[in-house]
């Protein structure tokens, strides 16, 4: 009986010391200006389509 109690003192006492993880994620947003590449590729497109169509405008 004594070694049954004492076996079931360690197995809770084990199962209080086990390791925990944490992991915290930083919710701030992440900013990357992308429309440098995209404003070029357009205003190439416009000065082709203007010099095609020289009355669009």
């Amino acid at each position: 009986m004594k070694q049954a109690l004492t076996a079931i003192a360690v197995v809770l006492g084990l199962a209080a010391c086990t390791p925990s993880v944490n992991v915290n994620v930083n919710l701030a947003p992440i900013y990357a200006k992308l429309d440098v590449n995209v404003k070029v590729q357009l205003d190439q497109d416009v000065k082709a389509l203007v010099q095609q169509n020289p009355n669009l405008f």
